[in-house]
């Protein structure tokens, strides 16, 4: 088996894990998403770093739906310029500023059925922590998407106090490993390659805005679908794209803190 299969290989094993070790903590997720949204009400969703992709996965996306809103900090998680000017010695210093996450958090306000949901594997960093920590201060519930395995083997940051795991109310294990890559190869043992958290964290994404979509259809709750032209034809997927951008903003437009 050659080193790509194997981290197909790998991969498969670590969604199969979440599937059989997480659907408790995904199922209690997708509660309080529903009821947020069912209450006219928002799931804020935050990340650093690469931690920004399951976040844009959440909306606005094929098959997502107004309810879900991302807050992602461009300084943080802007990466192709790798170095110079916004590059990613920048952004890692900036992750782990202690303080900027109540910066952000004063640009909201948040009403008292919002959800906040906070992606990071490491979860280390000042801002992610603090962004939990201040959000359920401000009386949101909030879910942490980690890595159990590489926060616990991290140290904690003196003048940060605790991991995002400590700071959420439901956490949802990505089930990766500590290096987070997953595959070793011969002659290259000591630096592992391939990183599964991004396809872990992305399946944890959808598996709650299925669940979710599936609680607010039961409900009488749900809002309106970004379906593509392939699906519904592109006049009906027009119509779909301006219900939920409409529905999108009438629900973003209270929390532009005044």
């Amino acid at each position: 088996m050659h080193a790509g299969s194997g981290w197909i290989k790998a991969s498969i094993e670590i969604l199969e894990k979440i599937e059989r070790t997480q659907s408790d903590a995904i199922e209690r997720a997708s509660q309080v998403c529903a009821e947020a949204i069912a209450a006219g009400g928002l799931v804020h969703l935050f990340g650093t770093g690469h931690s920004r992709i399951p976040v844009e996965e959440m909306f606005p996306r094929y098959g997502s739906y107004p309810g879900f809103h991302p807050i992602v900090e461009l300084s943080m998680t802007f990466h192709t310029q790798v170095v110079g000017a916004n590059g990613q010695r920048q952004a890692m210093f900036i992750e782990r500023m202690p303080g900027l996450a109540e910066v952000i958090l004063a640009n909201f306000q948040f009403a008292p059925k919002d959800a906040l949901i906070v992606f990071s594997a490491g979860g280390l960093g000042a801002v992610v922590v603090e962004m939990a920590r201040g959000a359920r201060r401000r009386g949101l519930r909030v879910i942490a998407v980690t890595s159990v395995a590489q926060s616990e083997a991290g140290e904690v940051e003196p003048e940060v106090g605790a991991r995002l795991l400590d700071e959420a109310d439901i956490v949802i294990d990505l089930c990766t490993p500590a290096a987070d890559a997953l595959w070793r190869l011969e002659g290259l043992a000591e630096t592992p390659v391939g990183p599964g958290s991004t396809i872990a964290a992305v399946a944890v994404a959808d598996a709650i805005k299925v669940r979710t979509a599936e609680l607010l259809v039961a409900a009488g709750k749900m809002t309106p679908v970004i379906t593509s032209a392939a699906e519904v034809g592109r006049r009906r997927s027009d119509e779909l794209f301006e219900a939920a951008y409409r529905e999108y903003a009438r629900r973003a437009a209270r929390t532009l803190a005044t």
